[in-house]
């Protein structure tokens, strides 16, 4: 199996005195890594690696930095035996390939590449590493190129392997592990991956636990084997963080900040005891020989991955340092019993005793020389590091907060962690009472400093809620004041665009605040921001991106229960969608129209179809598909709201739903079921259609109204009160004539009931002229005057037979089946066909024109002219096969009764002879 080559850099042809190339012959997290000399002037870097003994090569690793970085490395290979010399100037190469590497502008120079090249076996006892050119990028303007660490995984060469050639070897394949198809490594620890980011010591105890797995393994003890394995996950995990907490240490020597040196040492001590003795480290490998407990079952192992401690933070080192120089004797007794070969962990009883004093008993602890102390007090403090209330939980500020937190700064131990955190800021800060910003947060506010300045994003960081009001109310002064600032001096003031991204990243803090009054001033500095800064001053791009960082805490914010917030939260992302470039971006619209599901919380999902509503009605129904108010878009989403389970939700959806019917009704109609009596048994859809068939009378008189003031005023006269009282209805109450087109098939709502309708109608003719005292509808019929109710025609006489021979042979706006001779609406003929019909099976609906088709016509019918599309908003005739203009029955009758009408109806000329 591949292992790791340890290696000698024997030769650089140039390096930086800092960055010198023996950084190459380790790993660790705190290796600088070898880096070519300032403005040398060669473009060509030569490093030749000398192995400690000859090896058969399966892999090399290259480990590039995040922005010096060469084009590309090219790779050769030396073999010598012990017998030749070994100078550079006497070794022949031979060249293996090169390794391009990127540019990493793509992660903004924040990431390393990591590149791991599989060779075939090849025997060598040098490597030498050509780096090529430089990537030019802002960070390096010295044209500097760099190298992290190199790692060579092979085998030693056997003593009989050394008299033969790199042919034999060839011949041979690299170990692989069946499980991932990757080469076989002896160790974990030996991938560079693993080793250049977790900490040496724990390195050293996952290599020997390693040996222990085998060894169980191979006695069948898998019980020791599985703790083990755990064991190694978790070490890494927590080796993993102290290698960060070794990288700030030498960073802390680097910047000569001695005293948080020494708190980085003394924290990564009392870490790693703690993550030592949880995990059992000790036992575990067995150095007394075989445990018998290791064999059993145990409580940090049962659950599978082990819990790590929590990890100390600077706040408690310097606590436990001060507990320390305030019991020395008790710190040096517990020393002395501790061994000297083990890291003992005792927990601090005096240091308890004086936490559960008051600030008034303490005792002044006095300054204690740092160079006086040889050995670290930390090997026995580790019990300081337990939380005092276990039943509290873990929260992540205990692992990322290491700063001194205004509590401490009145303690009697302040002294002493000035002294030891060497912040003498704090005694010269008139402010005392404002938090200082840490690093993590002055990275995140990097572009605000630099626009604002510290002072005033301080602010915004405190945890004073006066101060983040404050901070509010200052930003806002300076958004509604820069217009003047940058007349005054337009050299140093910084540009829109970056003046609006730092305001974006401060109030993206702001609107999530839990305080309402913060609150209330974060969204009042939005609308400011949008309605009185952004206009003519922030590009587009810089304004969707503003948008895009704010918009979904205050649609967050829109779903809280508290009345005052949610409406607040709606009237600011109604402010924002009324900016001009937010609206001419549709940036607002495409998230409030989005689909409501069922499990959606009431209040979020009432609050998003509310604002809709508002600019539904504000900025009307677009036709532009990306703004988010389309028919479609609203239609969409009203008809997934009246399915949401709370009733407040389904009436704004409603509501949505008839703004879209008023404009295409056509789309409404086809995505809620067919209007039918079960349908309408649904009080849901029964108050939806009536709503529907109200907007089509509304609609229906506008147009009888517009056609009576035209020519053909007397083909559209409205009927009188006594016809109006004998036209057929449905059993949900819908009129016929108002129910021309509500499918695709452009005939009544209900078409199921037409003929019995008609039926009925005929019956109740038929009984008046029997003389039937029992019917209502019969009384009507001996008046002296009958009249048609779909073609207007009338005529005076008491013989109530006139009626059913006009039906059944005059009547223009009705025909007869061409297969069971039912009489019929012209416009329910299609539908008739393929539902009703006796001779249903036989027909089908034409996918283009929407006409019913016999089965065997069906392609002829196709290869015809007038097959073809259907308009939007209209329906076809099926007697002259021309587009029939909606909305409603009227444009039927226009086109069945008017003189220049439908060709193919003879009914029509008909009732000319007749009349």
């Amino acid at each position: 199996m591949a292992k790791k080559i340890p290696f000698n850099v024997v030769f650089a042809s140039d390096e930086d005195a800092g960055f010198p190339a023996s950084e190459l012959n380790t790993h660790g997290p705190t290796v600088h890594g070898w880096r070519s000399a300032v403005d040398s002037g060669v473009s060509t870097h030569d490093i030749i690696l000398r192995f400690h003994q000859p090896a058969k090569i399966y892999r090399i690793q290259l480990l590039a930095h995040q922005y010096l970085i060469p084009e590309k490395v090219e790779l050769w290979l030396h073999y010598s035996p012990k017998s030749m010399p070994s100078t550079p100037s006497s070794q022949y190469f031979d060249f293996l390939g090169f390794v391009a590497l990127a540019d990493n502008a793509n992660t903004n120079y924040k990431s390393r590449e990591l590149q791991s090249v599989t060779v075939n076996p090849r025997r060598g006892t040098h490597l030498k590493l050509r780096l090529i050119g430089a990537h030019c990028n802002e960070f390096n303007s010295t044209q500097q190129i760099a190298l992290m660490a190199v790692n060579v995984l092979g085998e030693d060469l056997e003593t009989a392997a050394l008299s033969e050639g790199d042919e034999h070897l060839a011949s041979e394949a690299a170990p692989i592990d069946t499980a991932t198809g990757e080469l076989a490594l002896a160790s974990i620890c030996d991938d560079l991956l693993f080793s250049m980011y977790v900490e040496e010591s724990i390195v050293q105890h996952i290599r020997e636990l390693e040996q222990r797995k085998l060894k169980a393994v191979s006695t069948e003890r898998f019980e020791y084997a599985r703790k083990l394995k755990l064991c190694m996950t978790a070490l890494r995990t927590a080796g993993e963080r102290l290698g960060r907490y070794a990288l700030a240490k030498r960073q802390a020597v680097q910047q000569e900040d001695f005293s948080a040196a020494k708190l980085r040492k003394e924290q990564i001590e009392m870490y790693r005891a703690c993550v030592l003795k949880q995990l059992q480290v000790e036992q575990l490998l067995e150095n007394d020989g075989p445990l018998s407990q290791n064999d059993q079952s145990c409580e940090i192992y049962a659950g599978g991955k082990p819990s790590l401690p929590a990890a100390p933070s600077l706040q408690d080192v310097a606590h436990a340092l001060a507990d320390a120089v305030i019991n020395p004797k008790c710190s040096s007794v517990q020393l002395e019993k501790s061994p000297s070969n083990e890291v003992a962990i005792v927990a601090p009883v005096a240091a308890l005793h004086l936490h559960a004093k008051s600030h008034d008993e303490l005792p002044q602890s006095p300054r204690l020389p740092m160079a006086s102390r040889h050995s670290s007090p930390m090997s026995s403090r580790q019990g300081s590091l337990r939380r005092r209330n276990k039943s509290a939980p873990r929260n992540s500020y205990e692992d990322y907060e290491e700063r001194a937190i205004p509590t401490l700064r009145h303690s009697n131990t302040n002294e002493f962690l000035r002294e030891c955190q060497g912040n003498a800021l704090l005694e010269a800060d008139p402010n005392r009472s404002r938090s200082r910003l840490n690093d993590r947060e002055r990275r995140q506010a990097a572009l605000p400093i630099l626009v604002f300045g510290s002072e005033l994003v301080e602010l915004f960081y405190s945890r004073q809620f006066q101060d983040r009001e404050d901070g509010l109310v200052r930003l806002r002064s300076f958004l509604k004041e820069q217009e003047a600032v940058e007349v005054a001096s337009n050299e140093h003031a910084a540009s829109p665009n970056k003046v609006a991204r730092s305001a974006a990243l401060l109030l993206h803090r702001a609107v999530r605040d839990a305080v309402y009054s913060v609150f209330n001033q974060a969204t009042e500095t939005v609308r400011v921001l949008f309605l009185e800064y952004v206009p003519g001053r922030v590009s587009p791009n810089e304004v969707a991106r503003c948008v895009d960082r704010l918009l979904p805490e205050l649609l967050a914010k829109s779903g809280d229960p508290s009345a005052r917030l949610h409406t607040l939260a709606q009237h600011t992302i109604l402010s924002i969608a009324a900016c001009p470039q937010v609206a001419e971006q549709h940036l607002v619209a495409p998230a409030l129209s989005r689909s409501v599901g069922s499990g959606t919380h009431q209040r979020l999902a009432m609050s998003r179809l509310q604002m809709l509503e508002q600019l539904v009605n504000t900025q009307g129904i677009s036709t532009d598909k990306h703004s988010g108010l389309t028919c479609r878009a609203l239609s969409d989403c009203g008809c997934s709201g009246i399915h949401h389970p709370a009733e407040p939700v389904r009436k704004v959806a409603e509501r949505i739903l008839l703004l879209v019917y008023k404009v295409n009704p056509r789309l409404v109609r086809k995505q809620l079921p067919p209007d039918d009596d079960i349908t309408r048994r649904n009080l849901l859809y029964r108050q939806l259609f009536t709503e529907f068939d109200k907007l089509d009378l509304e609609r229906k008189q506008e147009l009888l109204e517009v056609h009576n003031s035209g020519n053909d005023a007397d083909l559209m006269q409205p009927t009188t009160s006594t016809d109006a009282s004998r036209l057929l209805k449905s059993k949900s109450g819908m009129t016929l004539g108002t129910s021309a087109v509500g499918n695709g098939y452009v005939s009544c709502n209900g078409k199921q009931q037409y003929n019995e309708q008609l039926k009925r109608s005929m019956q109740s003719a038929t009984n008046s002229r029997k003389g039937s005292a029992t019917n209502s509808e019969s009384t009507e019929e001996t008046t002296p005057k009958i009249n048609c109710m779909f073609c207007g025609w009338c005529c005076t006489g008491s013989d109530a037979s006139q009626l059913d021979r006009h039906y059944w042979k005059a009547c223009p706006f009705l025909t007869k089946c061409p297969q069971c001779s039912q009489v019929l609406e012209v416009a329910a003929l299609n539908y008739h066909l393929t539902t009703e019909c006796e001779a249903k099976e036989s027909y089908v609906v034409c996918t283009r024109c929407t006409e019913s088709v016999h089965k065997q016509l069906y392609e002829l019918h196709q290869m015809e002219d007038f097959c073809r599309e259907l308009k939007t908003g209209a329906a076809r005739c099926p007697l002259c096969h021309d587009d029939v203009h909606l909305p409603l029955d009227g444009g039927w009758k226009l086109h069945l009764l008017s003189a220049g009408g439908c060709p193919g109806n003879i009914r029509k000329r008909n009732l000319k002879k007749s009349n």
